[in-house]
């Protein structure tokens, strides 16, 4: 059964996600953090509309790991609410889809 799920999670600058997308390999919790530095978001923040520049991280890992991820994302982001979203990876690369598996401590 495949267990691997992708997640994003946005950050003030690439600098703050690397520094937690390193923890949280050092730690096992992901296989990878890939990112992509100076996306826009729009959102709604304590009643108004706001337009940011941010960097945005996609992680890979698996479903079981994914409360753990989150919880230690939480730990280190500087966000009040940081996004961490996970999306269930319907098919890939079996021999990636292995390495990531491998690479995460379940």
């Amino acid at each position: 059964m495949n267990d691997v799920v992708a997640g994003l999670v946005t950050g003030p600058d690439r600098e703050q996600l690397v520094r937690i997308g390193r923890v949280l390999v050092d730690e096992r919790l992901i296989a990878c953090l890939n990112v992509v530095d100076r996306v826009t978001s729009v959102y709604r923040w304590e009643g108004e509309v706001c337009e940011e520049a941010e960097a945005l991280g996609i992680l890979k890992t698996t479903a079981s790991r994914s409360d753990a991820v989150e919880r230690r994302i939480r730990e280190l982001h500087p966000y009040a609410v940081p996004e961490v979203l996970f999306i269930p990876v319907a098919a890939g690369s079996p021999p990636y889809m292995e390495w990531v598996t491998e690479q995460v401590n379940d």
